[in-house]
């Protein structure tokens, strides 16, 4: 799925630090990797004891396996399948609630965003070569590309009934849920390892993360935000309980047409994938919704940049941002600057904004 379940979206970046800091005599947490939602999965948790740390963490790894098959936009037998089908043909579809529940939202956050973050435009994804595993670069055809522009497809271009049916008027709507599913998906993760009484926990979904708690020492989670053009961390930040952070970028899922770059991150206004910055991280607040948000409001300040950024920002109520754009120069807002430790630091930096 776009950046979610097609592979490491911009995979993104923000790896787990262990190690950045003093070492602690508490024990280490418990630790498992998996690859769900096309990318991988790491989940660090503290217990009382190994068997409740396996125990959860096998449960959260299952859930989300679940929700990825459930969810998948191009796979004909997922419910997500289903729905494009149905809607394709003008017909009536009655997805699963956890579909259902992400239909709703995205179409709240599409009109947070002024449109920019938009669930809607899988046609235009598959165009670009993006629904698959591997990128295609191959020629686009720009005729039926600028005939779906044309078209306006939205997720506001659904008809939600008050009993969950699914329906639409505009068959060139089809639905991909990869810009948001990660995200969405750690807020459940978070309450499932909450019910299964685990207090501290760092959950990375491709780069998409959200902390729960402490690590055993005491001291918050610390992570990585990856370096847009380099395998390593740029920057490091402290992540508190209930904080979610979550990056877009162009260095992941990408392929290269005649000598440019061309990206996943697709501007809904005109089609277009080229890659106008290298990546943009946002930081969310503790909130129900923490590890959605830190999904979705990265699309928009990316395709819409600096300028645009403490706007969409208030929008979307994202607490931290950082930019990093063509030429490597860094643009944030005072809030995440005061809370970022530069270990690979820009040339340029500059801080801008108050959202």
């Amino acid at each position: 799925m776009r950046p979610t379940f097609r592979g490491t979206r911009a995979a993104l970046a923000a790896l787990v630090a262990s190690g950045l800091t003093a070492c602690s005599e508490a024990p280490p947490p418990w630790q498992q990797e998996s690859y769900v939602f096309g990318t991988r999965v790491e989940l660090k948790l503290n217990a009382a004891t190994p068997q409740q740390a396996q125990q959860a963490a096998a449960a959260v790894l299952a859930e989300l396996d679940r929700l990825h098959r459930l969810l998948h936009p191009w796979q004909p037998d997922s419910d997500a399948g289903r729905l494009n089908r149905a809607l394709a043909a003008g017909q009536p579809y009655r997805p699963s609630p956890e579909l259902l529940a992400l239909l709703r939202s995205g179409q709240a956050l599409e009109a947070r965003s002024d449109g920019l973050f938009s669930p809607a435009i899988g046609r235009l994804v598959a165009l670009w070569g993006f629904h698959q595993d591997t990128p295609v670069s191959t020629a686009v055809d720009m005729a039926a590309l600028q005939a779906l522009v044309a078209s306006r497809p939205r997720l506001r271009d659904l008809n939600i009934s008050a009993d969950g049916e699914v329906r639409s008027a505009k068959t060139t709507v089809q639905v991909d849920v990869g810009g948001m599913a990660k995200g969405w998906a750690l807020d459940r993760a978070r309450r499932q390892l909450q019910a299964a009484g685990i207090r501290s926990a760092l959950l990375n979904i491709g780069g998409n993360i959200i902390a729960l708690g402490q690590k055993a020492d005491g001291t918050p989670w610390q992570v990585g935000i990856r370096h847009p053009r380099r395998n390593e961390a740029m920057a490091t930040l402290p992540l508190h309980d209930g904080e979610a952070i979550g990056t877009s970028g162009d260095y992941q899922r990408y392929v290269l047409r005649d000598g440019r770059r061309h990206c996943h991150l697709i501007d809904p206004r005109d089609g277009n994938s080229d890659c106008k910055l290298q990546s943009a991280t946002v930081l969310i607040a503790p909130a129900s919704d923490a590890g959605l948000r830190s999904d979705v409001a990265s699309k928009p300040l990316y395709l819409d940049g600096p300028g645009l950024a403490a706007r969409h920002a208030r929008a979307l109520g994202v607490a931290g941002w950082l930019l990093i754009d063509g030429q490597g120069r860094a643009w944030l807002n005072p809030a995440l600057a005061a809370r970022l430790n530069w270990r690979v630091a820009p040339d340029s930096i500059t801080e801008t904004g108050n959202g």
